[in-house]
């Protein structure tokens, strides 16, 4: 699998770094794990939804992930490149209707109350089949989930659903919520979604908006001899050069997420006592992504779309704005994924002429001022990359007659815009590729996805075709006639672009030579590091 890298861009106003009492005290030495310490991290965001039963993006994996577990993780290792959690196994019926679970025995909760079965069927039924963004997608068929005993549970679904799917899912897709603290009002206003209660090696202890979100031990944790942190920190810092000066300072030992900019990498990297790690991140591929509002009548011309599509310059993008650490896309499918992708699809490579050839037969003629029509352009605040391509956008559209019209927002304002009101042109969107079409991709295309969803669909794209491969393929159970599936979904995709696909690409953390055990998964910083320890 080839492996990029990339700086993240922090987009919150300044707070101080912790104090000199963070300070972590002497708990051991390199090569055996001890216990104790406070690991502090670079944090540039503030999901102030922490259930990832709702909303599955790593921006609240990145926290919550110690606190709500999944069924289970991605592993290295373990069969079918999966590692238990709250499962223990799972099996999927021939038929495709049903599929068990069997639960870890001896969990508790964070308020000290058991882990059963209930809470799973409670999780499935009432958060992830209606309410998680991806979620949605994957347990549409799911129509009961029985609970013979306290230990298992059997997912049963209205129609044929394919066990690889299910697997593929269970990483970002099954964090399991109490039943308990959940089934008496909303769930969408409930106070532990803010300060969640799980299973998980740490507990949510304290938020301070612009400051800091603090974790602590769960001494009551299942897993033997684990967490050893005493603590977790996610310090909010300004930006990524803060990131950067706290982390050769000694202030904080990770910064994951390429919280350290770019062209500081191979610098940090000859700095004693930190060290640069590129593992962790294979599940997570980002993909940068022009969203496009197909309600705005030019953009619903595929001539239109097309003409954008030849405007940008991929390559100079790549090299620019990602300084070669990304990948050109093809399409909906990253090329580092073996099991999905085709490169046989329609390819739009960089042409202003055609593009502006394009834009005449469509019928928008420049006008005196050299201008066809406007656009409102909203780049996710999320990256750097996606405001610095946002930039780049408008001044590749500029050359083709179109006056994109930038608006900057914060993340709660980009989400509720984009997602929810519709309040764009095009956007500019880093979708995340989950090792599986079904929990990735297919959802920015699909039609039906009710208002409010974030990350998905809310450009009013409608294609009959597009959505009868993604419905056949949900519910094929042989898994190479389901990837044959999807890569007919790849062609029809380009060749009808409800969206852009522009680069792909991964991520990079900077840590502390005494912080052990980082990156020994695929999705190794939205795990939940009961095995991180650091020595003195």
């Amino acid at each position: 699998m080839s492996r990029y890298k990339v700086s993240r861009r922090t987009v919150l106003s300044g707070s101080a770094l912790l104090l000199a009492s963070t300070a972590l005290p002497r708990i051991g030495w390199a090569g055996q794990a001890r216990k104790g310490g406070r690991l502090v991290v670079a944090a540039d965001s503030e999901p102030r939804n922490l259930n990832p039963a709702i909303v599955a993006s790593n921006g609240v994996f990145f926290v919550s992930s110690k606190i709500v577990e999944p069924l289970a993780e991605a592993s290295f290792d373990g069969e079918n490149g999966l590692a238990p959690r709250l499962a223990v196994s799972w099996e999927g019926a021939p038929d495709g209707l049903s599929a068990t679970f069997k639960l870890r025995e001896g969990v508790k909760w964070h308020d000290g109350k058991p882990f059963t079965s209930a809470d799973v069927a409670f999780s499935a039924l009432s958060l992830w089949k209606p309410l998680q963004n991806l979620g949605r997608t994957v347990f549409k068929d799911l129509v009961a989930v029985d609970t013979p005993d306290e230990r298992t549970a059997i997912f049963k679904f209205s129609k044929p659903t394919p066990f690889q799917l299910i697997r593929n899912a269970l990483p970002a897709l099954s964090s399991v919520v109490p039943k308990h603290l959940y089934e008496q009002g909303s769930i969408e206003d409930n106070p532990a979604n803010n300060a969640p209660v799980g299973t998980g090696p740490f507990k949510f202890a304290e938020y301070k908006p612009g400051e800091y979100y603090r974790l602590a031990r769960n001494d009551a944790y299942w897993g033997e001899g684990e967490p050893y942190l005493d603590e977790i920190v996610y310090q909010v810092l300004p930006d990524r050069a803060a990131a950067a000066s706290a982390l050769e300072a000694g202030e904080i030992q990770l910064a994951a997420f390429s919280a350290v900019p770019l062209a500081d990498l191979d610098r940090m990297a000859k700095v004693p006592g930190l060290k640069v790690v590129t593992r962790g991140y294979e599940a997570l591929t980002y993909q940068l992504v022009v969203e496009i509002n197909h309600r705005r009548k030019e953009l619903a011309d595929l001539k239109v779309r097309q003409a954008i599509a030849h405007a940008i310059d991929k390559d100079f993008v790549v090299k620019t704005i990602f300084l070669g650490y990304a990948e050109a896309a093809t399409g909906p499918v990253p090329k580092n994924d073996p099991q999905f992708y085709t490169p046989d699809v329609e390819l739009y490579p960089f042409d202003v002429a055609r593009a502006n050839a394009l834009l005449d037969e469509a019928g928008y003629k420049r006008t005196s001022n050299g201008t066809r029509f406007s656009l409102k352009l909203l780049p996710a605040p999320y990256f750097n990359e996606t405001r610095q391509f946002g930039d780049y956008l408008r001044q590749a559209l500029a050359a083709i007659g179109i006056d994109a019209r930038l608006v900057n927002n914060d993340a709660a304002a980009h989400i509720k815009a984009v997602y929810t009101d519709h309040a764009f042109d095009l956007a500019v969107g880093p979708p995340v590729f989950r090792g599986d079409p079904a929990i990735s991709t297919t959802i920015l295309v699909q039609s039906g996805i009710p208002d409010g969803v974030p990350f998905s669909n809310q450009g009013g794209y409608r294609n009959a075709e597009i959505d009868a491969l993604i419905e056949k393929a949900s519910e094929t159970l042989d898994p190479k006639v389901r990837i044959d599936l999807y890569k007919e979904f790849q062609k029809k995709v380009t060749q009808d672009l409800p969206l852009i696909n522009v680069a792909d690409w991964s991520f990079t953390s900077v840590a502390s030579d005494k912080l052990h055990n980082i990156a020994d998964n695929p999705r190794w910083a939205v795990s939940n590091w009961a095995d991180t320890w650091l020595e003195g």
